[in-house]
């Protein structure tokens, strides 16, 4: 997944994740160019879930 793919649809997919984990906060994802691994660090944290994981269940919405 590149930077262009998570942000080109990134508003549609923050809902989504919203929706499928009641917990994450619109802080947890916020976007910022340069940021995204930093972004995606936090939400492992707090989801406890593996960067692989991540990244399909984003793929996947």
């Amino acid at each position: 997944m590149n930077t262009t793919e998570l942000k080109g649809s990134w508003e549609e997919q923050k809902g989504k994740l919203k929706q499928k984990f009641a917990k994450l906060t619109d802080n947890d994802l916020m976007f910022i160019d340069g940021k995204k691994e930093e972004m995606l660090g936090k939400l492992q944290i707090k989801l406890g879930k593996t960067k692989e994981e991540l990244h399909k269940i984003i793929k996947d919405l």
